[in-house]
C-alpha cells in the first residue's frame, strides 16, 4: 500500500495518522506529501481546534527512509541541499496548522521521526517507546530542525548529549528530561493525547490560537537552523562515512568511520 496520512475528526479534535506501517512509517517524500495535503485540509476547516498526530502499526516513525538517503548520495551538493529543505518543509508544515498539536508516540520514534514529534506543541509518549536522534551513528548531520527543536524542549546540554551520542532512550527518560510531557503505558498514549486535545479544544478557540502562536517556535531561528542543517546534510551525502553508516545499518553491525 502507498504511504498515506489519514484524517479523522471527532468533535473539535482531529487525528492525523501517519500510515506506511509496513516500513514503520519511515519518512519519505511521499509520506511527507500526504501529510502536507492533510495539513491543508485541517487549515481549511473552522471546526478543528486541536490536532493529535500519531502513527499506524504500532510505530510513530522509524526515521528517514534509508533508500532516500542512499539516492541523495548520487546528487550534487546543491541538489541535495534543495531537496532536504523541501523534505523538511513537507513534515514541518505541521507548524502551520494554526491550532495546538499533540504527538501521541507509540513504539519507535527515531531520527527525523522524533523531530516531527518535537515539532508538536506537546508530546505524550509510551513508557517503553524506543527513541533516538541517531543521525551521527549513520554518518549524517542532524536535520528536520533537530538542532533547534531539541534544545527548545530539553535545554542545550542535554540536547548536545543526545545529538552527539545518538544514543537510544525510552519514553520514561524522555518525560524525565522534558522531551515529552508525560510517559504512559503504550496502549494509553493515544487516548491520553486525545483527552488532552479535547480539554484544550473546550477552551475559547481565538484565545487558544493566539496562545499557540505566542508559545510557538521562532520562525527566523528555525529557518536559520534548517538552512544550516540542509547544507551540512548535503556535505554528509558526499562523505564515505555516510556510505559506511548506511552499509552498517543494513548489515546490522557497528559502523567503522574514517572521518572522510
Amino acid at each position: 500500500m502507498p504511504a498515506a496520512v489519514h484524517l479523522s475528526v471527532e468533535g473539535h479534535v482531529a487525528r492525523l495518522t501517519l500510515d506506511d506501517a509496513a516500513r514503520k512509517n519511515a519518512m519519505s517524500p511521499e509520506l511527507g506529501d500526504a501529510l502536507g495535503a492533510r495539513v491543508r485540509e485541517v487549515q481549511s476547516r473552522s471546526d478543528i481546534r486541536a490536532v493529535v498526530l500519531t502513527g499506524a502499526g504500532g510505530a510513530f516513525s522509524a526515521g528517514g527512509d534509508l533508500g532516500m538517503l542512499e539516492r541523495q548520495r548520487q546528487a550534487s551538493f546543491e541538489d541535495a541541499r534543495q531537496f532536504m529543505l523541501s523534505f523538511y518543509g513537507r513534515y514541518l508544515s505541521l507548524l502551520d496548522v494554526g491550532v495546538p498539536t499533540i504527538a501521541a508516540v507509540e513504539g519507535p520514534a527515531i531520527g527525523a521521526g522524533l523531530c516531527v514529534a518535537l515539532a508538536c506543541d506537546l508530546v505524550i509518549v509510551g513508557e517503553d517507546s524506543k527513541l533516538a536522534l541517531n543521525f551521527v551513528q549513520l554518518g549524517l548531520h542532524p536535520g528536520m530542525g533537530a538542532t533547534y527543536l531539541l534544545p527548545r524542549k530539553v535545554g542545550a546540554q542535554r540536547a548536545a548529549e543526545l545529538l552527539l551520542t545518538g544514543r537510544r532512550f525510552d519514553g520514561k527518560e524522555a518525560a524525565a528530561m522534558g522531551l515529552a510531557l508525560e510517559a504512559v503505558p503504550r496502549e494509553q498514549a493515544l487516548s491520553r493525547a486525545t483527552a488532552l486535545a479535547s480539554a484544550i479544544a473546550a477552551n475559547a478557540p481565538l484565545a487558544v490560537k493566539a496562545l499557540t502562536r505566542a508559545l510557538g517556535v521562532d520562525r527566523e531561528a528555525l529557518g536559520r537552523a534548517l538552512d544550516f542543517e540542509a547544507r551540512a546534510q548535503a556535505e554528509s551525502y558526499g562523505s564515505a562515512d555516510l556510505g559506511e553508516g548506511l552499509a552498517a545499518a543494513a548489515q546490522k553491525r557497528s559502523p567503522r568511520f574514517q572521518g572522510h
